[in-house]
């Protein structure tokens, strides 16, 4: 019911939002300073912006520089599966691409799409041939394909891995840690020669039992069966995935925004202000986050029950429970595969110390190939995107990859 209602409400909202979109653009007068006409164009273009969209936003990524040229990037999907995509960020020119290490980056697959790891993929292309998953919204996803838990995140990921071949490095951003570690673990005790040279986990919750944090102890706060009754609802009409059980992407967003919620409030009140004085810059800056932002993801309902089960509750990886297909998942298998682990030091999602943890659970691996690095001063997503992660974090990443190249 939760969700036929959302859906109810947003398609009675949608004709008057979509008309205060049209009036925002009709009323603005660039050359009148606060006019009433500026003042009611600046107030139909925040009230259009209130609202939330399912549809994955562009990645925007079109040419860089890299080995000293500029170069095309062109979106290439490699391998289309019912849950998600293997995306190719393709380098294009009049010379040959430069021969780069592949790297597949592994996304959360929560209430947000893929593209909130933009700039950690525009970075990444400086120096990398890179892949990312790209997930697709359960919600468009038909019945007959069948449900998708952990252990198909992890399949998946194994799958992009052999696809893309030997060589494959793989940097896994928050949640899916978990499931990059087991899916390393797994193709190396099967001699995979897919298995990754370099495994990054950056901001993971590898060992939730480590400094556990708000998130930790709300996932703890109530048995698996409250997050079923209480989250999991099912696709209304007329969506492709109709009657498939979801959490929901737009009840893990009002939780976030729940949150914080004085500081969105002024936010959409200085895209009023700025429009008002003539600051558009300014005011497409807030716009463009918040195009990003409530762009919502729906979740398998399966998926979710076991991350917060197995993940957050039982903690099953670094106590050496964790099953893929009936199979233990031994991360002491990882022998060649070089492992770094990124944190944030005000990190109050992934606090210090988790991601860590996978550092004691790889025993097979030997310590020259370890590496670890603390950032000072950023909280969970400045460790992978903003100033430091550009200038400070990432340089260790590259190093990290290129010196398993030898």
């Amino acid at each position: 019911m939760l969700y036929q209602a959302y859906q109810l409400q947003s398609d009675f909202a949608s004709p008057l939002r979509l008309m205060a979109q049209h009036l925002s653009s009709a009323l603005w007068m660039q050359d009148t300073d606060r006019s009433v006409l500026r003042k009611m164009s600046a107030a139909c273009d925040v009230l259009s912006r209130m609202r939330l969209t399912h549809t994955r936003p562009a990645y925007g990524i079109d040419r860089m520089q890299s080995a000293g040229q500029s170069w095309g990037i062109q979106e290439e999907t490699v391998l289309s599966l019912p849950f998600g995509s293997l995306l190719h960020f393709k380098k294009v020119g009049d010379a040959n691409a430069p021969e780069q290490p592949p790297v597949l980056l592994a996304a959360p697959l929560s209430g947000h799409f893929a593209t909130l790891l933009r700039e950690t993929v525009r970075t990444l292309l400086q120096d990398h041939d890179v892949y990312i998953t790209d997930w697709h919204n359960a919600r468009d996803v038909g019945l007959w394909h069948g449900g998708f838990g952990l252990d198909d995140y992890i399949s998946y990921l194994m799958q992009f891995s052999q696809t893309i071949g030997p060589g494959v490095h793989m940097v896994a951003v928050c949640q899916p840690c978990v499931a990059a570690l087991a899916a390393t673990a797994l193709l190396a005790e099967d001699g995979d020669p897919a298995q990754p040279r370099s495994l990054t986990l950056m901001a993971g919750p590898v060992d939730c039992r480590v400094n556990p944090t708000g998130v930790n102890e709300l996932a703890v706060s109530q048995p698996i069966e409250w997050f079923e009754k209480n989250l999991i609802s099912h696709v209304p009409l007329p969506h492709p995935g109709f009657m498939r059980r979801v959490y929901p992407g737009f009840v893990q967003l009002s939780a976030f925004m729940s949150m914080n919620l004085e500081r969105h409030k002024d936010a959409f009140k200085n895209i009023y202000r700025h429009l008002d004085e003539g600051r558009v810059e300014e005011a497409q800056a807030i716009q463009k986050f918040y195009d990003e932002y409530l762009a919502v993801n729906d979740l398998p309902a399966e998926f979710y029950l076991e991350t917060v089960r197995k993940v957050f509750q039982t903690y099953d990886l670094p106590r050496g429970q964790l099953t893929w297909k009936d199979r233990t998942v031994n991360p002491a298998a990882i022998r060649r595969t070089a492992l770094m682990t990124v944190e944030g030091e005000r990190d109050d999602i992934c606090s210090v110390g988790q991601t860590v943890a996978a550092q004691d659970l790889c025993t097979g691996i030997k310590p020259y190939l370890k590496t670890h690095h603390i950032q000072t001063g950023v909280g969970h997503y400045g460790v992978f995107s903003g100033r430091k992660w550009n200038e400070q974090i990432y340089p260790r990443v590259r190093d990290a990859i290129h010196a398993s190249l030898g």
